[in-house]
């Protein structure tokens, strides 16, 4: 018995030594080579080769088969294989397991057929190549707000204004990570809301499904993958998930010819007060070094088609004068943001430049297309690295205002004509105040105190004011509390600054708050702090006709005009809620 070990060890060190020194494995296995099979003294010669029954394939669809052997580690025998037709697959062979990796070029049907080399052992499987050609590439995300950021927003018009036909699903669970999912997929558990954007665009919300009901919906051409964003740059998170939920999903997927996807989530605001950002040491450029070395081996974990490296589009664009202009809250995308890491997924998908592409969202303008466009070109030129927008560095703008400009605080649907000021935090603002007609006024606004929150609907619809504001702009608004509010510290004024000014000019500031709903009084006190100091109030309360404006409005020395907003002398809410939905510049 120990003669028989030692000779099966001697053999499987000649086959690897071999290999090693890339000597033909066929050369080194014939039996004048190597001690006669058969006897007890050697290793078992395998006598069949299994391999799958009958195969389904689409054209272009990369698929492997590896066969198994009967009672060896390593075949013994040396193999061929063989296609029939040859012109309906290319292959590639490795020469170890003799695993065969199948490219098929055009549908048909074409056997591929395993012989050894003695003639004693052959076995075959017949493919059916079935050439769907509808066109129509069909993506399911297995995700949560970040994928929602990314593919639901602005993808599938990207593609349709190239004549490109989509199905966007989205498997979504709130901060969900890759645990979780793992766990759902091997329990088969019905806690997702699906939702799907249909081939003509519209989108439906369904609740309680499972990710098998998802990956049986339809026939996914791509099932994409992430970490969820306070995790996705340690990759110790990965390790073990990543493989559990790429095999339960691989073995429950009745298109073999998926390609699975890793989808690369983007660092946080540098302002931003998620609590996972302190795994960062509370900074972005830690988070986003530690996103692409994580996403770099995760790639390696499961056979990965592609990494969409949507982390580093919003790198790239915040080398441009909008620095860390596209979140909303710190760690979700704002508008512009969402249509960067979208313009990275339809790069990365349909392989073709995205400059150019002529979808138009709406509320973002020609420029920032642009520069969005170019963010995301960029990253997927050099995905693992940040490419400073140069042409995009600075903007336009002499300082002036020379007509109304208008500025709506809300974090999602601004209309055309209105600036967005989409995030609550300090550090948040405009980077450059644009006129309605896009052109830039060289103003900023930046946030120096924050305000507590965001909400995009509980101020009043169907106003009557001089601001002519859609539903859009005065359902929403900032807001703030002079006294504590549970657990959150009181906010005796939220603050912004308006900084830029190149002249003595007067201007004319109007403001409009509102909060629908509510029987008390919500006074709001807006304070200007220029060369002089104004104030003036307004109830926000139920409020649909009222504006307040300050005249005569100049800027200090350093052209700098502060906004404080506060409660008011007659707000008698408990907790002294005051807000800001919307606001116009007038000059004099």
């Amino acid at each position: 018995m120990k003669n028989r070990t030692t000779n099966k060890f001697m053999k499987l060190l000649q086959i690897s030594f071999c290999m090693l020194l890339l000597i033909n494995l066929n050369s080194c296995t014939k039996e004048d080579d190597i001690t006669p099979l058969g006897s007890e003294d050697t290793l078992n010669v395998e006598s069949e080769a299994i391999l799958p029954d009958g195969i389904t394939l689409m054209s272009g669809c990369e698929y492997s088969i590896t066969p198994e052997f009967d009672s060896v580690i390593f075949p013994a025998r040396s193999y061929t294989w063989s296609a029939e037709p040859a012109a309906l697959v290319d292959f590639t062979v490795n020469p170890l397991t003799y695993a065969i990796t199948v490219q098929t070029i055009s549908e048909g049907t074409v056997t591929l057929s395993l012989n050894s080399d003695d003639g004693e052992v052959s076995s075959s499987v017949e493919i059916l190549i079935d050439d769907e050609s509808d066109g129509i590439i069909k993506i399911l995300a297995i995700g949560n707000s970040f994928s929602e950021d990314a593919l639901e927003a602005y993808f599938w018009g990207l593609a349709n204004a190239e004549g490109k036909q989509v199905v966007v699903g989205n498997m979504y669970i709130g901060s969900a990570n890759l645990d979780t999912h793992a766990s759902n997929a091997t329990s088969n558990s019905s806690s997702y809301s699906y939702r799907k954007i249909a081939l003509d665009g519209t989108r439906t919300v369904t609740s309680s499904v499972s990710i098998s009901d998802a990956v049986a919906d339809e026939n996914w051409d791509y099932i994409s993958f992430q970490q969820a964003s306070y995790e996705s740059g340690l990759f110790d998170t990965f390790i073990n998930p990543l493989p559990t939920l790429y095999n339960n999903i691989k073995n429950q997927n009745p298109n073999p010819c998926t390609k699975y996807i890793l989808h690369k989530t983007w660092a946080y605001a540098q302002n931003s007060t998620h609590s996972g950002f302190a795994s960062y040491n509370n900074d972005q450029m830690t988070m986003f070094n530690g996103i692409i070395e994580a996403y770099s081996q995760a790639e390696n974990l499961i056979p990965t088609d592609m990494v969409i490296p949507a982390a580093t589009a919003i790198q790239n664009g915040r080398t441009s004068f909008l620095g860390d202009g596209f979140t909303r809250d710190g760690y979700h995308l704002n508008d512009l943001g969402q249509y960067t890491a979208s313009c990275t997924w339809y790069e990365m998908v349909f392989g073709e430049s995205v400059i150019g592409n002529t979808y138009e969202p709406e509320g973002i303008l020609d420029y920032y297309k642009e520069l969005a466009q170019h963010a995301a070109h960029e990253a997927v030129l050099s995905p693992n690295e940040i490419t400073v927008l140069t042409d995009y560095e600075t903007a336009g703008g002499n300082g002036i205002i020379s007509e109304s400009v208008f500025i709506n605080f809300s974090s999602s649907d601004n209309p055309e004509g209105w600036n967005a000021y989409s995030s609550f935090l300090e550090g948040a603002g405009i980077a450059n105040i644009l006129y309605p007609n896009g052109g830039f006024t060289g103003i900023a606004a930046t946030t120096t105190a924050r305000f507590r929150g965001i909400n995009n609907t509980s101020g009043a619809g169907s106003t009557t004011t001089d601001l002519n504001m859609s539903d859009a702009v005065s359902q929403s608004n900032f807001y703030s509390h002079a006294l504590d509010w549970g657990s959150n510290p009181a906010l005796e004024e939220s603050v912004i600054e308006f900084t830029g000014f190149e002249s003595n000019d007067t201007y004319t500031f109007c403001f409009f708050g509102s909060r629908n709903g509510v029987s008390d009084n919500r006074d709001t006190k807006y304070t200007l702090v220029g060369a002089t100091e104004q104030s003036a109030n307004l109830d926000a309360a139920n409020n649909a006709t009222n504006t307040i404006c300050i005249s005569n409005v100049q800027a200090d020395a350093d052209g700098k005009i502060v906004l404080k907003v506060s409660a008011g002398d007659s707000n008698d809410n408990s907790t002294l809620f005051y807000y800001i939905n919307a606001m116009k510049i007038t000059p004099q």
